[in-house]
């Protein structure tokens, strides 16, 4: 359960970010907003670890970079300013289901039935507190949301999948963030030209945003991922939205109805449904504790008992 908690700090950051990109960041420079969120926090874990990429990771780093940072930042950046603190978050709920299909093709992590059962749930949730009433809701910013959640859970399964290779999570992740920030830097500066003049409030807000929500964040959702199922992680995951619609009830000021509130228990029902047994760590595969015996007569194995 360590490993569990540690991966919930993730989604209950990235809950926050939506408030804090919609309130305090430039909406009009996407591309700077990501590559500032990127690349600091990049560097900061590449200080840390002091460890460069070998081999093939060169290439893994820019392919994971594209997908988990690049692409993903500008498509979350995009959504936060479309749409509600609460419907942005929930969205993104979608990805546990996306998750154990994609773990299931890639690392053969067949979901169990407590997993699906708590992806169902977690859904049916998410669907209650997404389609309650709360304003308008703007299409591209659903298409935005939806789109980052399969970029992302694409992109997390192939890294669980080449982390297994004995590779450290944490300088993975530096490199990772690292060429996803440069890549955003270098098209920000063709498309968006010089970058935003920013406020006080801005760049505390680009500090958290940095190092909390972008470098703590990854690193525990990676190191999870590293030690747990998939479909554990991704139900960790529906911890997004129950924080993304606290948050913007407590703070900006969003109603949240009898109807949300039902779908916030089932979200949790569901991050609880999902949690590791001692003989399903992997999956739907259970590993049997010890071999089948051979059949001795009852006086022998009473005396000769390997446990």
């Amino acid at each position: 359960m360590r490993w569990v908690a540690l991966t919930a700090v993730a989604p209950v950051a990235w809950g926050t970010n939506y408030y804090v990109t919609q309130e305090f960041l430039p909406p009009d420079s996407p591309l700077y907003g990501a590559a500032l969120r990127a690349l600091p926090a990049g560097l900061v874990l590449l200080g840390l670890c002091r460890q460069r990429p070998r081999g093939a990771w060169w290439w893994r780093s820019a392919v994971l970079g594209l997908l988990n940072v690049s692409v993903f930042f500008v498509l979350v950046y995009a959504a936060s300013q479309l749409l509600p603190t609460s419907i942005a978050s929930t969205v993104m709920a979608v990805s546990p289901l996306a998750m154990m299909l994609i773990a299931w093709a890639l690392v053969s992590e067949r979901p169990g039935i407590a997993h699906l059962a708590g992806a169902a749930i977690g859904l049916g949730g998410v669907c209650l507190v997404l389609l309650t009433g709360t304003g308008g809701v703007s299409v591209p910013g659903v298409l935005a949301s939806a789109a980052a959640m399969l970029v992302s859970a694409f992109g997390h399964i192939l890294t669980k999948r080449w982390n297994n290779t004995g590779t450290d999570v944490l300088a993975s992740t530096a490199w990772q963030l690292t060429a996803g920030g440069l890549f955003l830097l270098l098209v920000a500066a063709a498309v968006e030209g010089p970058p935003p003049a920013l406020s006080a409030p801005a760049l505390l807000a680009f500090g958290y945003v940095t190092l909390v929500a972008t470098a703590l964040a990854f690193a525990a959702w990676f190191t999870g991922l590293r030690h747990l199922p998939a479909g554990t992680v991704g139900l960790v995951g529906l911890l997004n939205p129950v924080t993304g619609v606290l948050l913007g009830t407590a703070v900006a000021g969003d109603v949240l109805t009898v109807q949300q509130l039902c779908g916030l228990a089932l979200v949790l029902v569901g991050v609880v449904l999902g949690r590791p047994t001692p003989t399903g760590r992997r999956g739907g595969s259970r590993t049997p504790l010890q071999p089948a015996p051979d059949k001795r007569p009852a006086r022998e194995s009473s005396t000769c008992n390997p446990l």
